[in-house]
């Protein structure tokens, strides 16, 4: 998506003042050419294309040209502290493109690193984008949706499946994907009044698609899934109908309580119950919502009735732990529906920008001399 650049006056406004005045001083004491490193203070994956291409949009715009230096490729392992780009240019031409060009990049290589890691956890699983809902707008929701395509790509070079796609049609071109993905929320279930009458009018609506159907609404996951399933049994048969679990933290799935719930996975993944570390694990194991033991118990009700081609997608908390959890206990996951790869910590977002070389001469504020270490001189 090609960015458009904001003018001067948009610019002054949204980033802070003293960048505003480096700019005029800078105009009236005379311009150097200066280079900024770029770096965020914990492991990331680099996302650094929605920054890039703003900073080149702005610097066209100035009729201007920026010399950017990646140091680490799109979708590469970084270290903390370690410097992601170098930019050279006018001082008076980016002294006022510091805020914005940070909020472009820090947000989106933690974010990048979190799906990279959710999706390498689960390999074997396909992960659908869910974060538009959580997003803070419109920015926010492409940088989060670009982020995660960039982890992914970087998951499918380490054997796994990545997401194939995300929730909406305006972020899903980062995907590979023509249109978002997704049939029905709890809503058109309460408005049909049963779990199947939605999946009959999604039907008749969409003849064409194959259907994705939230069995949770009213606390019978087992029974509704199995009820649809054996309505649409051609669909069933043919692996186009999947039922998606997201049965909130307060109660657990049909039939399950703790005693059934360690039962289930003692059948299916006892090494997992005698592994856990933490009350947090323990929870994902055989907790309420959407538990392994949960999603176990929904594989054997469909394989027990004969739908073993029917998919089953888990949603609600699938973070980097919880996909750790689900690959411990063998879940069978076929589609992970999350926007938990936003980061839960916004602290760790915060890009910082120093300047390192003027006209050349490599010079940086005590105590970030690490940043001089592939400084060029331009």
């Amino acid at each position: 998506m090609t960015p458009t650049p904001l003018g001067d006056a948009d610019i002054a406004a949204r980033t802070d003042t003293y960048f505003n005045r480096t700019r005029a001083i800078v105009e009236t004491f005379g311009d150097v050419r200066v280079t900024y490193a770029i770096f965020l203070r914990r492991p990331v994956v680099s996302a650094p294309a929605l920054m890039l291409e703003w900073l080149q949009a702005v610097a066209a715009e100035r009729g201007q040209v920026f010399a950017i230096e990646l140091l680490h490729e799109e979708g590469a392992w970084v270290g903390a502290g370690e410097p992601l780009v170098y930019v050279t240019g006018s001082f008076a031409a980016l002294a006022d493109l510091e805020t914005l060009a940070l909020q472009k990049i820090g947000a989106a290589c933690v974010a990048a690193h979190n799906a990279f890691q959710m999706a390498v956890a689960l390999p074997k699983s396909a992960f659908l984008a869910m974060d538009a809902r959580h997003c803070a707008g419109a920015e926010m929701q492409e940088i989060m949706a670009y982020a995660a395509a960039v982890g992914s790509r970087a998951a499918r070079r380490e054997g796994a499946k990545g997401f194939i796609g995300n929730a909406n049609d305006w972020t899903a071109h980062y995907f590979g994907a023509p249109v978002g993905y997704g049939t029905m929320p709890h809503a058109l279930i309460g408005y049909a009044g049963s779990t199947l009458r939605a999946a009959e009018m999604f039907v008749q609506r969409f003849p064409h698609d194959d259907l994705t159907v939230l069995v949770d609404y009213f606390g019978r996951e087992v029974t509704d899934a199995l009820e649809v399933c054996r309505f649409y049994g051609d669909m069933a048969k043919a692996g186009r109908l999947s039922v998606r679990l997201d049965t909130h933290g307060g109660r657990f799935l049909e039939g399950l309580d703790p005693q059934e719930s360690y039962a289930v996975l003692e059948r299916n993944a006892p090494g997992a119950l005698r592994r856990y570390r933490s009350q947090a694990e323990l929870r994902y194991l055989i907790g309420t919502g959407v538990s392994a033991a949960a999603i176990w118990r929904m594989r054997e009700a469909l394989d027990a009735a004969g739908f073993a081609a029917v998919r089953i997608v888990a949603s609600s908390g699938f973070g980097m732990e919880k996909c750790s959890v689900m690959a411990d206990a063998k879940a069978p996951i076929d589609v992970v529906g999350t926007g938990s790869f936003i980061p839960e910590i916004w602290s760790e977002t915060y890009a910082t920008a120093d300047i390192i070389a003027y006209d050349g001469r490599p010079m940086v504020k005590i105590g970030r001399e690490f940043l001089l270490r592939n400084a060029r001189r331009d």
